[in-house]
Parts: structure tokens; C-alpha cells; sequence
């Protein structure tokens, strides 16, 4: 399940403890990825903390903020290991030592180089199993969701899109970036199911809100797949590359432990030929056994010992 909270905005020198401060980046650590939410739109009712609306500027100041964060705990953590050390050591806590000197050189680098996010850095296995426990802010995934007015939003024009773009092609360009309206959302959402229709249809937009969760999904490696009995069809969450036993799992316990086998297709076969008898038909249903990894939009038919 994608669970997703609202944490108030973040302002210069939080790192710092200056606004919600420490409380803010305490939330921000107990999530596994981040909507980074920008605001790109102008309104004299909603005052921006920094004067002007400025997305590439509020992408600077929360990316420094985390990073200026991520350093003070790695610098902590150093100081700590080193002083447990200071009379014995071995070789494990050396390396561990190490590697957490490194990600402080990429958040602090000498000299006039840029400091670099840790997650941008190509880690070794072993060294990303020392940086895991330490549950570092800029490790998690980000998707970026800029807000922009329902005016824009309707002509898919934006006067910061250009900055905005080029911001990410120099900083993040393997990120998500989803341009989308609060407001026309919310409007959308107080009309009938015609009504909304009709609108999307005339204006050739629809809400960005599915786009959203299923990039939410993807960043933090999550994936569907679909039991269905006669009076319920339920979908469930998986990591993405689980395999069969461990999917039956997720249901309840004792499917994973005495897992047979599994009915497969997939419901973009079941869509696209209309029926289970079609997808039969047409060679896409499968009997798949303990080895099977789960596909997204998998329905699957679990078969268990008792």
C-alpha cells in the first residue's frame, strides 16, 4: 500500500533548526521516498516564505537542507564510531569507518567541486548495507510534482516549465518530474461523473492523480497483482522481482510456507482479449510454480498444501 503524508514546507536554515526545523526533516526520515512538491504559480491571497515564487530556488534550498542535514548525522556518526574505537578496532569497523568518511566528502567535497546527494553516487553493495541503517534523507527516492495554476494546467503552459527543466537535466535527470493542479483537482473532483467527462474531454486533460500514485509506486519499487473470488476482486502490493510463494505471503503466512503452484495472466491480456477464456485462447495464461516472478497487473489463482 502507497501511503502518502502531508509534511509542512521546509524553509532555509531548517537543517539549522530555524522554522518546524528538525521536525520537519525528523518526519521527512521516517518516509521511504519523497513527493517533492514546488509551488509555480502566482497568487496575491498565498504568500511565498521566500518573497516570489522561484521553483529552481526551492529545489536549491530543500535539496541543501537535506544534504546540510544528512552531514551533521554523518559527522555524529563518525565522532561516535570513532570514539567506541578509540582503543580497539577491527577491521569491519575501519571499512565502515571509511565509507562513511566518503559519503561525507560527497556531501562536503574540498576544494570548488559540487557536493553530491548520496543517492546519486554509485554505491558497492557492502557499502550501501553500511549507509542503509543510518537512514539517510538524501537516499530516498524523489519524484518532483509542481503545482501550477488550473489556467496553466488546461493550456500546458507554464512560464517556469523551461527553468524548471533545465534545473533537472543538470541536477536529477533520471527523476520523475509531474506538473499537475491542486485546483483543477479539486474542481474536478466536485462534478459528476459526466461532468467530468465532458470537461476533460473538451480541454484534452485528465487528473494527474493516477500518474502520480503509479509513479509513487515505481519509485519506491512497489507493484500490484489481483486475487478475485466470486463477490471481491483485491489487489495487493509486492516488491518489485518478489516471486510467486513470497506474493502468496502477503495474503496470509501460510500460503508463502505451503505454496503449490499459481494461475497466472496478466489484466493487460485480460483486457485486451476481453475474457479468462480468451486469454486461454489466446496461449497467455500460465500454471507457474515457485520460481515465478510476479508481474505488475499478475491475477493470480494461489494453490496451497493444508
Amino acid at each position: 500500500m502507497l501511503n502518502v503524508t502531508d509534511i509542512a514546507g521546509l524553509v532555509k536554515g531548517a537543517s539549522e533548526g530555524k522554522g518546524l526545523g528538525n521536525e520537519f526533516l525528523s518526519n521527512i526520515s521516517a518516509t521511504d521516498a519523497i513527493f517533492h512538491v514546488c509551488r509555480a504559480f502566482t497568487d496575491k491571497e498565498i504568500e511565498h516564505v521566500e518573497g516570489d515564487v522561484d521553483p529552481t530556488r526551492d529545489f536549491e534550498i530543500i535539496t541543501g537542507e537535506l544534504m546540510a542535514k544528512d552531514l551533521q548525522n554523518l559527522k555524529n556518526t563518525l565522532e561516535t564510531k570513532k570514539k567506541a574505537t578509540r582503543s580497539k578496532i577491527t577491521k569491519e569497523e575501519t571499512y565502515e569507518q571509511s565509507v562513511i568518511e566518503k559519503a561525507i566528502a560527497l556531501l562536503d567535497p574540498e576544494e570548488e567541486k559540487e557536493p553530491i546527494e548520496i543517492r546519486k553516487h554509485p554505491w558497492a553493495a557492502k557499502e550501501i548495507l553500511v549507509l542503509n541503517p543510518l537512514n539517510l534523507l538524501t537516499t530516498k527516492p524523489v519524484v518532483y510534482l509542481v503545482n501550477i495554476s488550473e489556467k496553466n494546467f488546461l493550456s500546458q503552459k507554464n512560464k517556469w516549465f523551461k527553468a524548471i527543466k533545465a534545473w533537472l537535466k543538470e541536477n536529477s535527470p533520471t527523476d520523475k518530474l509531474i506538473p499537475f493542479s491542486v485546483r483543477f483537482e479539486e474542481n474536478i473532483k466536485n462534478m459528476s461523473e459526466e461532468e467530468r467527462t465532458a470537461f476533460c474531454t473538451e480541454h484534452k486533460v485528465k487528473s494527474m492523480l493516477p500518474t502520480i500514485i503509479k509513479t509513487g509506486y515505481k519509485a519506491l519499487g512497489l507493484i500490484n497483482f489481483f486475487t478475485c473470488g466470486s463477490d471481491e476482486v483485491r489487489a495487493w502490493t509486492i516488491r518489485a522481482g518478489s516471486l510467486a510463494p513470497q506474493a502468496a505471503g502477503t495474503i496470509h503466512t501460510d500460503f508463502e510456507k505451503k505454496f503449490v503452484k499459481a494461475k497466472v495472466y496478466n489484466f493487460a491480456d485480460f483486457k485486451e482479449h476481453g475474457s479468462e477464456a480468451g486469454v486461454k485462447a489466446a496461449g497467455k495464461y500460465g500454471i507457474k510454480g515457485k520460481g515465478y516472478e510476479v508481474q505488475d497487473g499478475d491475477i493470480m489463482t494461489i494453490e496451497h498444501g493444508k
